[in-house]
């Protein structure tokens, strides 16, 4: 296998998430970091609320019917 393609046909390595983690640093900065992952955890905490709060709600019509 061409070592050159591997990073696509399986699991990233090591190498491969540390380049991104230093793109990322590059781009938005040691101290917006924080910040971005606060809001990330944020908008994925209301993401399972809401995906609950729906399962639920279909739950409930389903008894009704």
């Amino acid at each position: 296998m061409n070592t050159s393609w591997a990073f696509i046909s399986g699991r990233p390595g090591i190498t491969e998430l540390i380049i991104v983690l230093v793109i990322i640093l590059l781009l938005f900065g040691a101290k917006r970091l924080p910040e971005l992952s606060r809001s990330l955890g944020r908008s994925i905490n209301e993401f399972k609320k809401g995906k609950s709060d729906a399962t639920l709600d279909e739950e409930s019509e389903e008894k009704k019917e």
